[in-house]
């Protein structure tokens, strides 16, 4: 029982690691990415759809990314919801594709990047630690129903702490990572 509780912990932590990178990798470093525009939903139909279901992105330059709309009738949904969205670009539609030129990155639009990283790292580190909480109760009713002794649930919880350390190093590898990126001119 005690196996099941570390590896449903370990496994939870790591889909926190996984949401951590995806996240990561929405933020705008100097170099346009595909990736930037993945989170985007746009209305298409009156339904809320992922940019990726109606239109090919592709980076051909290092500060441009084209749109290929697979319906050209989603063309002006996909422009709004470009628009509409956190990038703060303006796309430019010549009928066939959008492109989304980015600008290079000014010293203070990069610190603020690098505040939007530090938040995201938070929030990951934050979704372990409340993982190795749920864990922690789960073994310390396992105690009480007498399950298991004092001593197995404190080498458990010390486990539990040590798989706990392992993933906040590896946010905080990430973030480092991120921030180096962010900074580099």
């Amino acid at each position: 029982m005690i196996e099941d509780t570390l590896k449903q912990a370990e496994t939870k932590m790591r889909k926190a690691i996984e949401v951590a990178k995806e996240e990561f990798a929405g933020i705008r470093t100097g170099r346009a990415n595909p990736a930037l525009v993945n989170r985007l939903q746009v209305d298409y139909y009156g339904t809320p759809t992922p940019l990726q279901q109606l239109a090919g992105i592709s980076a051909p330059e290092a500060r441009l990314l084209v749109v290929s709309p697979y319906d050209r009738n989603a063309t002006s949904a996909i422009e709004k919801a470009i628009r509409n969205s956190d990038l703060g670009i303006n796309p430019a539609n010549d009928g066939q594709v959008i492109r989304l030129s980015f600008p290079p990155l000014t010293e203070e639009r990069r610190k603020e990047y690098v505040r939007l990283a530090k938040h995201r790292a938070e929030e990951a580190r934050t979704s372990i630690r409340n993982v190795r909480r749920h864990e922690k109760d789960a073994l310390a009713q396992l105690e009480r129903d007498a399950q298991i002794s004092q001593d197995e649930q404190r080498r458990a919880e010390q486990r539990l702490q040590g798989i706990t350390d392992k993933y906040v190093a590896e946010v905080d590898s990430l973030l480092q990572h991120k921030e180096r990126e962010l900074l580099e001119v």
